[in-house]
């Protein structure tokens, strides 16, 4: 089997433990995720299955979208609900001091990335050093911020819609708003709706994936590995073309035709099939990746 598997994960669940349930589910040994998860966050989480392995770096994955819920009058050692929560004193804000405060977390902006994160210092994970009451200075680094809406605000809790790009840290966002508002606030949820171009509406249960292996039509619930890139241009090439260029061997841009190529463009063969990524060149198309073969069966 290769494609790829879109997962709503569960709460309590680690990103590798999904690899894994499904790896038994498909009996299918390289499978890798699409941007990993907190365990206990949910939502969206592409999994790449078989030989679209090889697909995983070049995942258009920089923008993500979060639905998060923060409960303001508290902080937290982890930022979120799930570590050693202390009240604070301060009054709760009211909506328009919310809606105030957000515009400046719009945009880019800078954000020291939290203890409790996979980043590495000195080639020890943050989150070792965290459990082990370790903390150490970290530098804050640019994110973007393309989109933080207000869903709801009700006794001191507040929900967000948030787009933005890869490398933000929903429980670092809610942590400094709380420090802008002078109550503190923690994260009590977050959900991922979207990733690598894939929404909730992708994606199935791991209960569902288990019926669907049980009742045998796992298979025509893989997607193909090119659904992942419709953000990028595509081009159609001769079958002399796609032999070349399935060989490794560059295409003149002048022999496309009038077709655009983009920085990275999807490349198909005349009867669809999908030959993989390339990227121009010094006036020609260069394979950037083979994906050729990579489909759901």
């Amino acid at each position: 089997m290769n494609g790829i598997l879109c997962v709503d994960k569960p709460q309590e669940m680690t990103s590798f433990d999904c690899c894994a349930i499904l790896r038994r589910l498909t009996g299918e040994r390289r499978i890798g995720h699409a941007g990993t998860l907190d365990p206990m966050a949910t939502g969206v989480l592409p999994l790449m299955l078989g030989r679209a392995t090889r697909a995983i770096p070049l995942l258009p994955t920089h923008d993500k979208t979060y639905r998060a819920t923060l409960r303001f009058g508290c902080v937290s050692d982890t930022l979120d609900i799930w570590g050693n929560v202390t009240p604070q004193t301060a009054a709760l804000p009211t909506p328009a001091a919310v809606e105030e405060a957000l515009p400046t977390f719009r945009g880019e902006i800078m954000q020291v990335p939290p203890m409790m994160s996979a980043l590495k210092k000195d080639g020890v994970r943050l989150y070792d050093l965290a459990r082990q009451g370790i903390e150490v200075e970290r530098e804050a680094r640019p994110v973007t911020i393309h989109r933080l809406d207000v869903v709801g605000y009700e006794n001191g809790e507040l929900t967000v819609d948030c787009s933005c790009s890869a490398g933000t840290y929903i429980r670092t966002l809610c942590d400094d708003l709380g420090r802008l508002l002078g109550c503190g606030a923690v994260m009590t949820a977050l959900r991922r709706t979207a990733a690598a171009g894939y929404t909730e509406a992708d994606c199935h249960t791991i209960e569902e994936w288990r019926a669907f292996a049980e009742n045998g039509t796992l298979e025509q619930h893989i997607r193909p590995v090119d659904s992942a890139f419709t953000v990028y241009g595509q081009v159609s090439v001769s079958a002399a073309q796609a032999t070349r260029f399935q060989n490794g061997g560059a295409l003149s841009l002048d022999r496309l035709g009038a077709q655009t190529v983009a920085d990275v463009t999807r490349v198909y063969a005349p009867d669809g099939a999908f030959l993989g990524l390339g990227t121009p060149k010094e006036g020609e198309l260069h394979v950037l990746r083979l994906l050729g073969g990579i489909s759901n069966g």
